[in-house]
């Protein structure tokens, strides 16, 4: 047998001249191999946040409404006399997911990304695609503004399946009641008619307070405990005469925020083009969230192709 000598430099002579056969080297180095890491740089990100299986998309989504309240053609219409233009999570997911099936995104080779309000509220549009694409990569907070910024995004871009996709879902969100009221929302378990969205309406206030005059004069601009809320009321000021002019202010301010948001958005996905995989799928409207006995409902404002360099090759709304 073939014998190494090793030389250790030790305070303690007790392990001079320790020898070990080349057969035990070997055996060692086999064994240490499971815990080598991978080697830095685009590799395999195939992680659980991928819903595993063969089934399709389509065929998932139609299991994602199962349960759910039937559509009500009486309240389906005051939905829409209000906010034109939307549909509810139901015909929404439907159609985005037919879609994007057809250009090769599956449940195995997704990443969702959401930009959505902290509500509890906008987990009901978020949890229809995670039944779909699986767990949700999150870049957003009050009011649904993209609070994880440049950095969020580079992280979620990296977590993308090789040679996969993304699909990234953004918006401010609004109440209805069964009866008509904008802004205002019933909530399961709570007698209470309450806010929606509460950030929403609490920068509204804040802007009110300051074209109207009535603004306090404070030292505290901006405290790291609240800073989400104060960043919304910042860039909510750019439309304090778009609200003051709105025959409902209610109704106008989600499309105030959303204008907001949009401009952040698109210039976030530009910044990180570069972790872009194979396309990105830019889906982004009002949330319009409903009472625990009817569906919630979106308008689709933007729903966009982006290739793997980055640019916007398609407009997906009118599909």
């Amino acid at each position: 047998t073939v014998c190494v000598t090793l030389s250790l430099f030790s305070p303690s002579s007790l392990f001079d001249n320790m020898k070990i056969t080349i057969a035990s080297l070997a055996a060692l180095f086999v064994a240490t191999e499971a815990f080598h890491t991978a080697p830095i740089g685009r590799t395999s990100t195939r992680i659980n946040m991928i819903v595993k299986g063969d089934e399709k998309a389509s065929e998932k989504v139609a299991k994602v409404f199962e349960g759910k309240p039937a559509e009500n053609s009486e309240f389906d219409a005051l939905v829409k006399a209000n906010f034109p233009g939307a549909i509810s999570n139901k015909q929404l997911a439907t159609k985005v997911v037919s879609v994007l099936e057809g250009k090769g995104y599956t449940p195995g080779n997704t990443l969702l990304a959401t930009s959505l309000c902290a509500d509890e509220l906008a987990r009901v549009l978020e949890d229809d695609f995670v039944k779909v694409y699986g767990n949700n990569f999150n870049l957003g907070g009050l009011s649904g503004f993209p609070f994880a910024g440049n950095t969020g995004f580079g992280a979620m871009a990296a977590h993308i399946p090789d040679d996969g996709y993304c699909l990234v879902v953004h918006g401010p969100h609004v109440g209805i009641t069964k009866d008509g009221l904008i802004g205002k929302v019933e909530r399961p378990g709570i007698a209470l008619v309450d806010n929606c969205c509460g950030s929403a309406i609490a920068a509204s206030n804040y802007l009110k307070g300051i074209t109207d005059g009535g603004a306090k004069i404070t030292t505290k601009l901006q405290s790291f405990s609240d800073f989400q809320q104060g960043a919304v009321q910042e860039l909510i000021l750019p439309f304090g005469k778009r609200l003051g002019e709105a025959e409902n202010r209610m109704k106008e301010l989600p499309y105030a925020l959303y204008d907001s948001q949009d401009i952040l958005v698109r210039d976030i996905i530009n910044t990180g083009k570069g972790g872009i995989k194979k396309g990105l799928a830019l889906l982004g409207g009002i949330q319009i969230n409903t009472g625990p006995d009817t569906l919630d409902y979106f308008h689709p404002l933007r729903f966009e192709y982006y290739n793997e360099d980055g640019e916007m090759v398609e407009d997906l709304l009118a599909l």
